[in-house]
């Protein structure tokens, strides 16, 4: 071969390679930048069960402290205070309207004895480190002692009794159902035990005149 062919030769290489050789830089840079990096598939964490938790939605793990109450155990304390501070409101007027010494008698020892049932439900509460639930009268119970001011001396015994009698039916079966199914020990126990006080309230009710 002529020096002049070998120079055209060479020539023609060069063109050759000058024009792949965008082509191909390009081609590389695009693989580099389709390689994942691992900032782009972080590690996957799971919770205790083994199921998969994003970094962005960590599971929700937090357990109910002690101190907190358990709904049932609120609602519970709350109608049982209540009923309580109904009895004695309601006994208290009947200390001051009754004619029946018996009546009277009768009024007096619910004042003094479920006065006792709220200082053993307010003490159980606390053994228990609970917060304290305030009593707060519902409307039916307040409307129940404006009428119960109001009534006429012939029919005041008769409203006096009738009221007692359905508040202590609520109230027994509030206290027994809470001593079998509660979920304090403590509360349960003073539970239990105040049933025993209610149902004798109730038998004692029914020993008094009806009409």
């Amino acid at each position: 071969m002529t020096s002049s062919g070998l120079m055209q030769k060479t020539r023609l290489a060069r063109n050759v390679r000058g024009r792949w050789a965008l082509p191909c830089a390009l081609l590389a840079l695009s693989m580099v930048g389709c390689r994942p990096s691992p900032s782009d598939n972080p590690a996957v964490t799971t919770d205790t069960a083994g199921h998969p938790v994003s970094p962005e939605s960590p599971a929700q793990t937090a357990m109910p402290t002690a101190s907190s109450v358990p709904s049932r155990t609120d609602a519970y304390l709350s109608r049982a205070s209540a009923g309580d501070r109904f009895e004695i409101a309601a006994s208290r007027i009947a200390v001051e309207r009754t004619a029946s010494p018996r009546i009277r008698a009768f009024a007096q020892r619910m004042i003094d004895e479920h006065t006792t049932t709220s200082e053993s439900l307010q003490a159980a509460a606390k053994e228990a480190r609970l917060l304290p639930v305030p009593p707060a009268l519902n409307l039916d119970q307040q409307r129940l002692l404006r009428q119960l001011s109001s009534m006429p001396a012939a029919g005041f015994d008769i409203g006096y009794l009738s009221g007692q009698r359905s508040a202590h039916q609520q109230a027994l079966t509030l206290h027994q159902g809470y001593a079998a199914h509660g979920e304090v020990p403590s509360l349960k126990a003073t539970a239990a035990k105040i049933s025993a006080v209610v149902q004798h309230h109730l038998d004692e009710l029914d020993a008094l005149p009806q009409h």
